[in-house]
Protein backbone atom coordinates (compact mmCIF):
# COMPACT_ATOMS: atom_id res chain seq x y z
CA UNK A 1 0.00 0.00 0.00
CA UNK A 2 1.44 3.40 -0.99
CA UNK A 3 1.86 6.05 1.67
CA UNK A 4 -0.08 9.29 1.26
CA UNK A 5 3.13 11.36 1.18
CA UNK A 6 4.54 9.40 -1.73
CA UNK A 7 1.26 9.74 -3.64
CA UNK A 8 1.30 13.49 -3.08
CA UNK A 9 4.86 13.67 -4.38
CA UNK A 10 3.96 11.66 -7.49
CA UNK A 11 1.17 14.08 -8.40
CA UNK A 12 3.23 17.17 -7.53
CA UNK A 13 1.20 18.30 -4.54
CA UNK A 14 4.08 18.74 -2.11
CA UNK A 15 6.79 19.86 -4.53
CA UNK A 16 5.32 23.33 -5.14
CA UNK A 17 4.45 23.72 -1.46
CA UNK A 18 7.95 22.67 -0.43
CA UNK A 19 9.50 25.00 -3.02
CA UNK A 20 7.52 27.99 -1.75
CA UNK A 21 8.26 27.19 1.88
CA UNK A 22 11.97 26.66 1.32
CA UNK A 23 12.37 29.83 -0.77
CA UNK A 24 10.34 32.09 1.54
CA UNK A 25 11.02 30.57 4.94
CA UNK A 26 7.25 30.66 5.57
CA UNK A 27 5.26 27.62 6.71
CA UNK A 28 2.38 27.81 4.24
CA UNK A 29 1.24 24.33 5.32
CA UNK A 30 0.13 25.67 8.74
CA UNK A 31 -2.47 27.99 7.22
CA UNK A 32 -5.86 26.71 8.32
CA UNK A 33 -7.94 29.02 6.13
CA UNK A 34 -9.37 31.32 8.80
CA UNK A 35 -9.70 34.04 6.14
CA UNK A 36 -8.45 36.91 8.32
CA UNK A 37 -5.85 37.82 5.69
CA UNK A 38 -8.52 38.13 3.03
CA UNK A 39 -10.98 39.97 5.27
CA UNK A 40 -8.41 42.68 5.97
CA UNK A 41 -6.88 42.94 2.50
CA UNK A 42 -7.38 46.50 1.15
CA UNK A 43 -7.15 45.34 -2.49
CA UNK A 44 -9.00 42.04 -2.10
CA UNK A 45 -12.01 43.45 -3.93
CA UNK A 46 -10.08 43.53 -7.24
CA UNK A 47 -8.29 40.19 -6.88
CA UNK A 48 -9.32 37.07 -8.77
CA UNK A 49 -8.20 34.95 -5.80
CA UNK A 50 -8.21 36.14 -2.20
CA UNK A 51 -4.96 35.79 -0.23
CA UNK A 52 -6.23 32.77 1.72
CA UNK A 53 -7.20 31.12 -1.58
CA UNK A 54 -3.67 31.64 -2.90
CA UNK A 55 -2.32 30.00 0.24
CA UNK A 56 -4.68 27.05 -0.22
CA UNK A 57 -3.71 26.61 -3.87
CA UNK A 58 -0.05 26.58 -2.85
CA UNK A 59 -0.89 23.93 -0.23
CA UNK A 60 -2.58 21.87 -2.94
CA UNK A 61 0.37 22.26 -5.31
CA UNK A 62 -1.64 24.07 -7.98
CA UNK A 63 1.30 25.99 -9.40
CA UNK A 64 -0.23 27.12 -12.70
CA UNK A 65 -3.41 28.45 -11.07
CA UNK A 66 -1.37 30.51 -8.63
CA UNK A 67 1.20 31.80 -11.11
CA UNK A 68 -1.50 32.71 -13.63
CA UNK A 69 -3.60 34.66 -11.11
CA UNK A 70 -3.73 38.43 -11.08
CA UNK A 71 -3.72 38.42 -7.27
CA UNK A 72 0.02 37.99 -6.95
CA UNK A 73 0.50 41.11 -9.09
CA UNK A 74 -2.13 43.17 -7.30
CA UNK A 75 -0.87 42.53 -3.76
CA UNK A 76 0.07 45.92 -2.30
CA UNK A 77 2.61 44.38 0.13
CA UNK A 78 0.98 46.38 2.93
CA UNK A 79 1.39 43.48 5.39
CA UNK A 80 -2.16 43.77 6.74
CA UNK A 81 -2.49 40.04 6.12
CA UNK A 82 0.60 39.19 8.17
CA UNK A 83 -0.55 41.43 11.01
CA UNK A 84 -3.88 39.62 11.16
CA UNK A 85 -2.58 36.06 10.66
CA UNK A 86 -2.98 33.92 13.81
CA UNK A 87 -0.34 31.51 12.42
CA UNK A 88 2.13 34.40 11.88
CA UNK A 89 2.64 33.64 8.19
CA UNK A 90 4.28 36.50 6.30
CA UNK A 91 2.02 36.25 3.25
CA UNK A 92 3.80 39.19 1.61
CA UNK A 93 6.98 37.08 1.38
CA UNK A 94 4.98 34.34 -0.28
CA UNK A 95 3.40 36.81 -2.74
CA UNK A 96 6.82 38.35 -3.53
CA UNK A 97 8.24 34.91 -4.29
CA UNK A 98 5.21 33.96 -6.41
CA UNK A 99 5.54 37.18 -8.43
CA UNK A 100 9.20 36.49 -9.06
CA UNK A 101 8.48 32.87 -10.08
CA UNK A 102 5.68 34.03 -12.38
CA UNK A 103 7.96 36.61 -14.00
CA UNK A 104 10.78 34.08 -14.48
CA UNK A 105 8.41 31.49 -15.92
CA UNK A 106 6.66 34.01 -18.20
CA UNK A 107 3.28 34.09 -16.44
CA UNK A 108 2.88 37.86 -16.54
CA UNK A 109 -0.18 37.95 -18.79
CA UNK A 110 -2.61 37.89 -15.81
CA UNK A 111 -1.64 41.47 -15.01
CA UNK A 112 0.56 42.44 -17.93
CA UNK A 113 0.51 46.11 -17.07
CA UNK A 114 1.76 45.76 -13.49
CA UNK A 115 5.38 45.00 -14.49
CA UNK A 116 5.18 47.83 -17.05
CA UNK A 117 4.05 50.23 -14.33
CA UNK A 118 6.75 49.08 -11.90
CA UNK A 119 9.47 49.55 -14.53
CA UNK A 120 8.10 52.97 -15.53
CA UNK A 121 7.79 54.04 -11.89
CA UNK A 122 11.39 53.06 -11.05
CA UNK A 123 12.76 54.68 -14.21
CA UNK A 124 10.94 57.89 -13.25
CA UNK A 125 12.44 57.77 -9.74
CA UNK A 126 15.94 57.18 -11.09
CA UNK A 127 15.66 60.10 -13.47
CA UNK A 128 14.06 62.71 -11.20
CA UNK A 129 14.64 61.45 -7.64
CA UNK A 130 10.91 61.64 -7.00
CA UNK A 131 7.80 61.14 -9.08
CA UNK A 132 7.17 63.50 -11.93
CA UNK A 133 3.62 62.54 -12.75
CA UNK A 134 3.30 63.88 -16.33
CA UNK A 135 6.34 61.86 -17.41
CA UNK A 136 5.19 58.82 -15.41
CA UNK A 137 1.71 58.80 -16.97
CA UNK A 138 2.96 59.59 -20.48
CA UNK A 139 5.66 56.90 -20.43
CA UNK A 140 3.31 54.34 -18.89
CA UNK A 141 0.59 55.07 -21.45
CA UNK A 142 3.06 54.64 -24.31
CA UNK A 143 4.46 51.39 -22.92
CA UNK A 144 1.05 49.89 -22.10
CA UNK A 145 -0.60 50.96 -25.36
CA UNK A 146 -3.15 53.30 -23.70
CA UNK A 147 -1.95 56.38 -25.52
CA UNK A 148 -4.65 58.84 -24.46
CA UNK A 149 -5.73 57.35 -21.12
CA UNK A 150 -6.37 60.05 -18.47
CA UNK A 151 -5.16 62.88 -20.74
CA UNK A 152 -8.50 64.65 -20.32
CA UNK A 153 -7.82 64.99 -16.58
CA UNK A 154 -4.54 66.87 -16.97
CA UNK A 155 -5.91 70.40 -17.68
CA UNK A 156 -8.12 70.44 -14.57
CA UNK A 157 -5.30 69.08 -12.41
CA UNK A 158 -2.90 71.71 -13.74
CA UNK A 159 -5.42 74.52 -13.06
CA UNK A 160 -5.92 73.26 -9.49
CA UNK A 161 -2.13 73.04 -9.08
CA UNK A 162 -2.31 69.29 -8.47
CA UNK A 163 0.00 68.51 -11.37
CA UNK A 164 3.36 70.21 -11.88
CA UNK A 165 4.41 71.24 -15.37
CA UNK A 166 8.10 70.83 -14.53
CA UNK A 167 9.79 68.26 -12.29
CA UNK A 168 10.79 69.40 -8.81
CA UNK A 169 14.48 69.75 -8.00
CA UNK A 170 15.63 67.11 -5.57
CA UNK A 171 18.60 67.39 -3.22
CA UNK A 172 20.74 64.29 -3.14
CA UNK A 173 19.66 62.91 -6.52
CA UNK A 174 22.99 61.10 -6.84
CA UNK A 175 22.39 59.40 -3.49
CA UNK A 176 18.89 58.34 -4.57
CA UNK A 177 20.30 56.82 -7.75
CA UNK A 178 22.94 54.97 -5.72
CA UNK A 179 20.26 53.53 -3.41
CA UNK A 180 18.23 52.32 -6.39
CA UNK A 181 21.37 50.83 -7.96
CA UNK A 182 22.19 48.99 -4.72
CA UNK A 183 18.65 47.58 -4.59
CA UNK A 184 18.92 46.41 -8.18
CA UNK A 185 22.24 44.68 -7.46
CA UNK A 186 20.73 42.91 -4.44
CA UNK A 187 17.75 41.75 -6.51
CA UNK A 188 20.04 40.24 -9.16
CA UNK A 189 22.13 38.18 -6.77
Amino acid sequence: MAQAGSLDQRVGVTSFLEEVESQTGEKVRVCYQCGKCSAGCPVGYVMDLLPNQVMRLVQLGLRQEVLNSSTIWLCASCETCATRCPREIEIVRVMDYLRERARIEGHTHAAREVPIFIHTFLTNLRRFGRLYEPMLVGTYNLASGHLTKDMDKAPAMILKRKLALLPARVKGLGRMRQILKNIQEIEHR
